[in-house]
Order: C-alpha cells, then sequence, then structure tokens
C-alpha cells in the first residue's frame, strides 16, 4: 500500500488556527452566554463553553507533538482572531441595541458561524490524523478520537436552535428546545472514556 505524505507545514498552520478558534470560541460562549434568555440554551452553551476550554487542552497536546508553541503568530491565525473579534464584537452589538429575542438569535448565529469553522477544522485534523504515523500520528489520532463527537453535537444542536428560533422570530409553530436538543450524537468529551481522554490529554 502506498503511504500518504501530508504537508507538515500546512498541518502546523491547522493546528494553530485550532488553537485560535477555541480560544476565541471560549470568549463566544461567554458572551453568548449573556444573551441567551432561554433556559435550556444557556445550560446548553454553558456546558460548551467548558467543553471550548476542554478542547484547548487538547490542541496544547498536539501543539506539543509538533514542537509548535501554542501561542506562535501566522498570518492565518491572525485572520482567525478576526473572525473570533467579529462574532464577539456582533454578540455585544446586538445585546447593547436589540431587544433579548433578537439578541438571543444573533448570538446563535456567530455561534453557529463560530461552531461550524471549528467543526470544519477537526474534519481536516481527522483527514490528518488517518495516515500521519509515529509519536505525532497517535497524539493526532487520539485528539480527534476525544473531540470527533463532541464537535459533532455542537454543530447539529446550534443548527437546530437557529432554524428554531428563526422561526419562533416569523410568528410560525417552533419547536424549543429543537428536536435535536434530545439527540446525543455519540460520547462528547465530557462523557469519553477515561482512557481516551488521558491519552488526548497528557
Amino acid at each position: 500500500m502506498t503511504r500518504v505524505h501530508y504537508d507538515s507545514h500546512q498541518l502546523d498552520e491547522l493546528v494553530l488556527q485550532m488553537m485560535e478558534t477555541e480560544q476565541m470560541g471560549e470568549l463566544v460562549y461567554r458572551a453568548a452566554i449573556a444573551c441567551a434568555h432561554h433556559p435550556a440554551l444557556k445550560k446548553e452553551w454553558q456546558g460548551y463553553l467548558k467543553d471550548a476550554q476542554a478542547h484547548q487542552a487538547v490542541v496544547r497536546r498536539m501543539c506539543d507533538a509538533l514542537g509548535l508553541h501554542p501561542d506562535a503568530p501566522s498570518a492565518a491565525r491572525a485572520v482567525a482572531r478576526q473572525l473570533g473579534d467579529a462574532w464577539v464584537q456582533a454578540i455585544e452589538t446586538a445585546q447593547r441595541t436589540c431587544d433579548p429575542d433578537t439578541a438571543q438569535r444573533a448570538a446563535c448565529e456567530c455561534v453557529l458561524h463560530a461552531e461550524t469553522r471549528n467543526h470544519a477544522h477537526w474534519e481536516l485534523l481527522g483527514r490528518v490524523a488517518r495516515v500521519a504515523i509515529g509519536d505525532v500520528g497517535q497524539t493526532l489520532k487520539a485528539a480527534y478520537k476525544a473531540v470527533e463527537k463532541n464537535e459533532d453535537h455542537h454543530l447539529h444542536h446550534i443548527q437546530g436552535w437557529h432554524r428554531e428560533l428563526a422561526i419562533q422570530a416569523l410568528g410560525l409553530p417552533a419547536v424549543l428546545p429543537p428536536p435535536e436538543a434530545g439527540k446525543r450524537m455519540g460520547q462528547g468529551l465530557g462523557s469519553a472514556p477515561r482512557a481516551e481522554l488521558q491519552v488526548a490529554l497528557h
């Protein structure tokens, strides 16, 4: 079987962007929680804030394996920071200038953007993890296995909240919490087997 090679420089860039996106994700969720007035949505976002903090530890472990400083700058990382800053600013603007329902929907939309980007990063990492070998390969595989289902869950749920809140705003019958909120797409980071987390975090 022919071995598949990947661009190690681009992997470094991806991991640095992931570090930035997870850090910005924490700020996005802190801002979004302040706009959430539906109890179930606020509770869910509080859980996702904890997940974002845990994901940062997983990405730091990958940085160690790749010999990267987790705060190392790059052009692509700067773009990721600008996107995150824009989402946080949009949420804060909505909170200041809009009625509570509109602000909550705006926060939901920004969370959707953040989670879509984050999910795409982890999906790309999974592609590399399949072909990477050695210690780096083991670290990438462990990180992806620990976080993948968690990221799927986040994106799936925020899509449901975004849809149903928009439907409600139009005066149409909405399901809140959305149907997705009752479905757990596999095990998330918080419920992953202890052995998987130990490998991913240490």
